[in-house]
């Protein structure tokens, strides 16, 4: 983060100085008192298990020289505010403001940011790994790409923080669960360009509806910058009209497979590595003749085809050309935990980690990408626990899912826990099957399972949302030998 003295601080989210106003910010800002250093700036969140406050002296301790609290701490240099979370809003906001408004012909960043149901996470990805040749000098602060998924009300505004001088790049995943996240998030963080993915059914419990989800994806549209840009998914009719939100001097631009999208893919081919390779073809304004360049991803999935065009379009609006989007999205790396890592083990054994998070959406790209990897030679196992947060049609969505099973004619389903036993039931309309599909109530039966009856060859996906733990299961299968090979 730029430094900031403690009435800085203050100033920039309105609340009241108990300490120094000469105390100077020059660390990181955190929330996790575990990761204090010299100089920190330490955010003390309650919390449903935790209140930060208890920890903010050993934060102190261990070098934060300024607390952002909402109560006054005997001893510790304080600004007290009336809500944390809000404040370290307020702080990146200030923060970036600054930095863009700068007047001594420094680097002003270019903000990216990226929303939609599914891909937010590989997107960005990518798209630091495109961005990062064109970042130059400046070190580990030329480019800012959040870790993980800080795609909320608190892990935005901490990657936003993240900021300096020499930011050229700073890339950013929105993601929301209900209507006004996005445009809040906007509010921290205009985006020079504003990338909206796919609407699909993820979080719709909370939304109520699939066309209030689309209501809020739409929000980054109406977000960006006075003549800024968004680039919106071809592919997707409830995307693509979005562009009748953006205001006047916004350039749309448009990625997908259709004939009409600006950047596109064409002559697409998925390996039996579950590797998708395609030629892309960009048509930019102004130019009578289009290019083309040829793409073999090293990602897992045909689905990643959509998030590499999306990243491709934002690089190429950028400044990058053709040929370096096609070589950097060619040599491109999973780098986010539990996303379609794919891990071949000595046994024989392949592994497929995606129980990060699952929605409809990626659960049948998922399912789709096991079915072409294991093709008509291997034995293809899938284990599936709770997709979260589908509201009233949640029983309709799993069961959904375990009727795509049968008829992708995956050998073996074990579904895990009770919120996915309709995956399993409808396995076992759809296809009559016997032990094809098993129901097991938890993490240990699928784990005892799993160590017995892999067998070299077999390739397995584990796959859930995240609150439903299967990516402990993921990191077991991925590390581990079968136990009958372990007990030779």
């Amino acid at each position: 983060m730029i430094e900031l003295t403690a009435a800085q601080v203050a100033a920039a989210t309105g609340g009241r100085l108990h300490a120094d106003p000469d105390v100077t910010v020059t660390g990181a800002v955190i929330t996790d008192s575990r990761s204090a250093g010299p100089g920190a700036l330490f955010v003390a969140l309650p919390g449903e298990r935790v209140d930060g406050h208890d920890f903010a002296a050993t934060a102190v301790q261990a070098g934060a020289t300024l607390v952002l609290a909402a109560r006054e701490l005997d001893g510790l240099p304080t600004v007290v505010v009336d809500d944390p979370q809000a404040a370290l809003g307020d702080l990146a906001r200030h923060v970036l403001a600054t930095v863009r408004d700068r007047t001594d012909g420094g680097v002003v960043p270019k903000v990216v940011a990226v929303t939609g149901s599914v891909g937010k996470t590989t997107t960005k990805d990518l798209l630091g790994q495109l961005l990062t040749p064109e970042a130059g000098a400046g070190g580990e602060d030329a480019i800012v790409v959040p870790k993980g998924s800080f795609n909320n009300e608190i892990g935005l505004p901490l990657t936003v923080l993240r900021v300096t001088e020499q930011t050229r790049f700073l890339v950013l995943e929105m993601g929301a669960d209900r209507i006004g996240n996005i445009a809040y998030l906007t509010r921290i963080a205009p985006p020079d360009v504003g990338v909206v993915l796919a609407v699909g059914v993820a979080h719709v419990g909370h939304f109520g509806s699939v066309e209030a989800i689309a209501q809020t994806k739409g929000e980054m549209v109406e977000g960006v910058v006075e003549g800024g840009s968004v680039v919106l998914n071809a592919d997707d009719l409830r995307v693509v009209t979005m562009a009748n939100r953006a205001a006047p001097g916004t350039t749309v631009q448009t990625f997908g497979t259709i004939p009409s999208a600006d950047v596109r893919a064409e002559e697409v081919s998925v390996d039996t590595a579950g590797r998708a390779s395609f030629t892309l073809r960009v048509a930019r304004a102004g130019e009578v003749d289009e290019q083309r360049a040829d793409v073999a991803l090293g990602l897992v999935g045909a689905h990643h085809v959509s998030n590499a065009l999306a990243a491709a379009t934002v690089a190429l609006h950028l400044g990058v050309t053709v040929s370096d989007v096609a070589q950097r999205l060619s040599g491109a790396t999973a780098l986010s935990p539990h996303r379609m890592a794919v891990t071949e083990r000595p046994d024989g054994v392949t592994v497929i980690d995606d129980a990060y998070n699952a929605n409809p959406d990626s659960m049948k790209a998922a399912l789709r990408t096991l079915a072409v990897m294991s093709g008509r030679t291997r034995r293809s196992v899938a284990v599936l626990g709770e997709m979260l947060e589908l509201g009233d049609g949640a029983r309709a969505a799993h069961d959904e899912i375990g009727r795509l099973v049968v008829r992708l004619n995956i050998k073996q389903l074990i579904v895990v826990g009770d919120g996915a036993y309709h995956i399993h039931e409808g396995a076992m309309q759809e296809g009559s099957w016997g032990s094809e599909s098993i129901f097991v109530p938890d993490l240990a039966a699928a784990r005892s399972m799993l160590d017995e009856s892999l067998e070299p060859g077999d390739v397995v996906l584990v796959k859930s949302s995240l609150g439903a733990g299967l990516a402990e299961l993921g990191d077991h299968l991925s590390m581990a030998l079968t136990t009958k090979d372990n007990n030779k």
